[in-house]
């Protein structure tokens, strides 16, 4: 992820702060809907940077009836944002309202929160509506001198918006989970090498690669990062990936060298995430 702008970060030092007490108050009140997407408006402008006549749209009108509030840049909807009450517990239906209402705009993304609690979803429309949650966060526990709270508050700010971040996010995301490696590892290349080095650690003995396939499914590898529909699509796309790339015949060594070192990632990668 790109470096945070100076003005993002120092916005978040006085209004990330300031807001954690307005909604810990709030909550206090157990103020209505009304008054929280009040709150939200304001988190909105103060905290993400949008400006408040221009691009943050309430009551957003979509097929006879409205989302709370929307997100707009230009033509453009970036997200749809469904408020509830900020002592409602947020739950399944009230993501599929928000969902419906993106799925006839069009739109990617939709945030579901009660002020406290925020969840990013990603919409998809292909054969059918299907929705991923990319994030989940309760506001009044960010850290506004963290790095990586910070880098998750920025995936919603105006300038991130502008910058695609939170759909290079996503496809990081899709690419690197517990599915996608899970899929990986059950590959013939992983199996294979797998193989080898059994051989490795006990010599002449005899093993299949079925054997060990069997062995990553059934008794290393959790039933839900096989089994689940989740692991189905991360599989496809693996399958789909082998298809396309076919994997580039490794350099001869010769025999009394030692194993090639594994390949490294720049230090510090998992944290631009």
């Amino acid at each position: 992820m790109p470096a945070i702008p100076a003005t993002v970060s120092k916005r978040f030092s006085t209004s990330v702060p300031k807001f954690k007490k307005v909604l810990e108050q709030a909550r206090e009140r157990d103020v209505n809907e009304s008054d929280t997407v009040t709150i939200i408006t304001d988190i909105l402008e103060e905290v993400f940077g949008f400006d408040k006549y221009s691009e943050i749209t309430r009551e957003y009108a979509i097929q006879g009836t409205y989302c709370d509030l929307a997100i707009k840049t230009g033509k453009r909807i970036e997200y749809l944002i469904e408020v509830k009450a900020i002592g409602i517990d947020l739950k399944e239906p009230h993501l599929r309202q928000a969902i419906n209402y993106a799925a006839h705009e069009g739109i990617r993304w939709v945030v579901l929160t009660n002020g406290l609690i925020w969840q990013v979803h990603r919409v998809t429309l292909e054969d059918r509506i299907s929705t991923t949650k990319l994030i989940e966060f309760d506001f009044t526990e960010i850290n506004h001198r963290k790095k990586e709270d910070q880098e998750i508050l920025f995936l919603l700010c105006k300038r991130g918006v502008s910058k695609d971040l939170i759909d290079e996010f996503y496809e990081y995301r899709q690419s690197v989970n517990r599915y996608s490696i899970a899929a990986l590892l059950q590959t013939e290349p992983v199996v294979n090498s797998v193989r080898r080095e059994l051989k490795r650690i006990k010599d002449g003995i005899k093993v299949t690669t079925e054997e060990i396939q069997t062995l990553i499914a059934n008794e290393i590898l959790k039933r839900d990062v096989v089994e689940s529909d989740a692991a189905k699509e991360a599989n496809k796309l693996v399958q789909k990936a082998f298809k396309k790339k076919p994997r580039a015949k490794p350099k001869t060594r010769d025999k009394d060298q030692g194993a090639p070192e594994a390949n490294k990632l720049p230090e510090n990668y998992w944290s631009q995430f």
